[in-house]
């Protein structure tokens, strides 16, 4: 028997981001890729490409864009902005979700607010429906959550109705969970951290499930490394893998094929099929991804290919965030 598909048009594609009142479709394109990284993403990104991937989805089914203000210094945010000129605005029913960034060490109430006002030029937005903490786990609690700091002041701009939505979006949980037990937040963007061989994001899941939170995946191909039925890198969430998860890798291939399937699809509609997750964030910097994507969220996958998959994930001691 095979699951029902993931396809735009079909149940499920569109979703509610928690209590926020958003909708946004089953996947999200990435903005990460789009302004060029290619450290981290292994390949340069032109402007003319950037601008025509962010065309294709909008041109698609994809109803939600993700990025941030410190993404290429900025250009993955001015990238999306000038698709959206071309396009004649936000069209209706897109979401546009960006991330607050520190400025080298500077992660003051004065920085949160200076990146929101960079990110509204950069894409053209007066209002963002969402902006997300980002990657918080780098700073100092106390500092990052005390009165006057820049939580509070992400706080106080979706109080005063200058944002809409505020999220948290971080990696390791063990901060992020701290951040999570505040409260305040609408959303929370998890990374590399719930995927066919990383489970270091349950708690938090579940956590933000209780407060009726939105919940958003990304990164669910590790890197890049899920992605391939064959070959690719053997890092995992940007770092050498351990040798239980290359050969964790390595098994679920084959399994994969013994169900007639590769490794990116079971990747990609592992994060799909949870109903707690809303929106599955993919990296994309070709037009081509963006049909290619769907594609591989639409394909039938027989029921049976769940249990023997994860029968094969590899012990909390290998996962990213271990005791």
């Amino acid at each position: 028997m095979k699951q029902p598909v993931y396809a735009p048009g079909q149940p499920g594609w569109i979703r509610d981001l928690g209590r926020t009142g958003l909708q946004v479709s089953a996947v999200c394109l990435g903005g990460g890729p789009l302004g060029s990284m290619p450290a981290l993403f292994g390949r340069d990104v032109t402007a003319d490409e950037g601008v025509a991937t962010v065309l294709a989805a909008l041109d698609s089914p994809i109803r939600f864009i993700d990025t941030s203000n410190a993404y290429s210094e900025g250009e993955s945010e001015r990238r999306i902005g000038a698709a959206l000129v071309e396009a004649g605005g936000v069209p209706e029913g897109v979401v546009i979700a960006t991330k607050v960034d520190p400025s080298g060490r500077d992660y003051s109430a004065e920085r949160v607010r200076a990146s929101v006002a960079e990110s509204r030029a950069r894409l053209g937005i007066e209002k963002l429906p969402l902006v997300h903490l980002h990657d918080p786990e780098s700073f100092d609690f106390a500092e990052m959550s005390a009165p006057g700091g820049p939580v509070e002041a992400l706080v106080q701009l979706r109080d005063e109705g200058e944002v809409g939505a505020i999220g948290l979006a971080g990696g390791r949980v063990q901060e992020i969970a701290k951040y999570l037990d505040l409260g305040v937040f609408d959303v929370l963007l998890v990374h590399n951290r719930w995927t066919l061989v990383d489970r270091s994001a349950g708690a938090l899941l579940d956590e933000a499930v209780r407060q009726e939170m939105g919940i958003l995946n990304a990164a669910v191909y590790g890197g890049g490394i899920l992605a391939f039925q064959a070959g690719g890198p053997t890092s995992y969430g940007y770092r050498p893998a351990p040798p239980e998860t290359l050969q964790a890798i390595e098994a679920m291939r084959r399994v994969c094929s013994d169900f007639h399937t590769d490794l990116g699809t079971a990747a990609l509609q592992f994060s799909l099929r949870d109903e707690r997750i809303a929106s599955t964030v993919v990296g994309m910097s070709r037009p081509g991804r963006v049909a290619r994507t769907l594609d591989l969220a639409s394909e039938p996958l027989p029921d049976a290919l769940w249990p023997a998959l994860e029968a094969l994930v590899p012990p909390p001691h290998v996962w990213l965030d271990a005791d």
